[in-house]
């Protein structure tokens, strides 16, 4: 019996460290040169921004901050149980940096109606050929007249 269990033993451990041979990351390991702080387009923390204002309850996070193509989005989802929601968010938004850039929203790709609708706030991602999100710190979303004179919402640098 003694003659089998060693040998088995050794094939049970072999076979145990083979399958749990992952690799974790270790503290050493170099950063990638995509995840560097300098990066501007990936500056901007992608928490959600929430407005109770009036009757409707805005929640807005944006979705490619970190990597801008040709536009800017939001995702946006509005709450309500007496209003309707038929407006065009794009008429009234627009985004800002500290940097001194001012561009109105050029879509707002939701459904209009009802009191529960979710939808895309959409942004252009450049200026005469210039990133909006180059040197800027701090961006702003400010909606106007939508039950509310205004609803501002930030994002900063992490």
């Amino acid at each position: 019996m003694k003659r089998f269990l060693i040998p088995s033993l050794l094939i049970l451990t072999l076979i145990l460290a083979a399958c749990s041979a992952t690799r974790s990351p270790l503290l050493s390991d170099p950063v990638p040169a995509s995840a560097s702080s300098s990066d501007s387009a990936s500056q901007f923390d992608s928490a959600m921004r929430t407005d109770g204002q009036g009757a409707i309850i805005f929640e807005v996070t944006p979705l490619n901050l970190d990597a801008p193509a040709g536009t800017l989005e939001f995702d946006i989802v509005l709450t309500t149980h007496s209003i309707e929601l038929s407006m065009d968010l794009a008429a009234t938004a627009t985004l800002t940096t500290e940097t001194g850039v001012t561009v109105q929203a050029t879509l707002w790709d939701a459904p209009r109606g009802g009191h529960h609708v979710e939808g895309k706030l959409i942004f252009p991602a450049s200026v005469d050929g210039k990133s909006i999100l180059e040197g800027a710190t701090k961006l702003t979303i400010t909606i106007l007249n939508v039950d509310a004179p205004s609803r501002v919402f930030e994002w900063g640098a992490q």
